[in-house]
């Protein structure tokens, strides 16, 4: 029997992608869901979807995280319903292309607003709670540009970096109660990233591509196996390995080029 069953999950950015495929993976295990997007007409058919096939309950907010305050909005509805979550997936997320000169702050200001201060903050609500009752599940999802300098995605790295740095370390500061913290960080994954993010894949974005279900899969079981952190894939897991052996200026390089060789016209 799964320890999901029965237990309540929410999962931001639901509404496409890996965040749509840690609900389903979720909702196998008899896990109820929250399910947590600006588009509300996708949620409600990903709530259809879940409910026919797996018996379990799921309720839709659909809200915009990377508005300031929404985070503690989000806590007091789910409150107010008497909603208590033992599982946080922190997918909301997207990542922008190009020069940073050339990226509007205003732009880059929600994803910062979003890809940090947002998961910090639903963090800091959620896990109080599961600390109290001793007992919960947090999946940081970061990205393997975490783990280099990633020229024409600088901010986005930087804040992934954030997210994988803040994930391990709560991860062992929680580490004598039964509140378990866990990051995952994918590689280019079958989604709307880059076309959210404004880049045409490259080679190397083709030819590494990962399902999303499987990456949510991989996550999903990293998380409850209390793992502080999961790199899916072989394509990712290798080269990641490897940085720790490369210098940083070097990475950067090979980072740059990553994301302009072959790129489709």
């Amino acid at each position: 029997m799964s320890i999901l069953r029965g237990k309540n999950a929410i999962v931001t950015g639901a509404s496409s992608g890996i965040g749509a495929d840690f609900a389903r993976v979720l909702a196998a295990r008899g896990c109820n869901l929250i399910l947590v997007a600006r588009r509300e007409d996708r949620l409600r058919a990903l709530q259809q979807e879940i409910s026919a096939g797996h018996g379990v309950q799921a309720h839709v907010l659909a809200m915009s995280l990377s508005e300031a305050g929404a985070p503690q909005v989000l806590y007091d509805r789910l409150r107010t319903m008497g909603v208590a979550v033992d599982v946080l997936i922190n997918n909301a997320g997207f990542g922008l292309h190009g020069n940073f000169v050339d990226i509007p702050w205003e732009r880059e200001h929600e994803m910062l607003q979003l890809d940090i201060v947002a998961l910090v903050h639903l963090t800091k609500l959620f896990v109080r709670d599961m600390v109290a009752r001793n007992f919960g599940y947090v999946l940081q999802v970061s990205s393997i540009g975490a783990y280099q300098p990633s020229p024409t995605y600088a901010t986005y790295s930087a804040a992934k970096s954030f997210v994988l740095n803040f994930g391990e370390a709560l991860s062992y500061e929680l580490r004598h109660t039964q509140v378990k913290v866990s990051v995952v960080s994918p590689g280019v994954t079958a989604s709307e990233f880059l076309q959210v993010a404004g880049q045409k894949p490259t080679f190397y974005q083709r030819m590494t591509m990962m399902p999303s279900r499987t990456v949510a899969e991989a996550g999903i079981e990293a998380m409850l196996k209390g793992k502080p952190s999961k790199v899916p894939g072989l394509m990712n897991a290798l080269p990641v390995w490897l940085l720790r052996f490369t210098p940083r200026r070097m990475s950067a390089a090979m980072a740059s080029a990553a994301m302009q060789y072959g790129a489709a016209e």
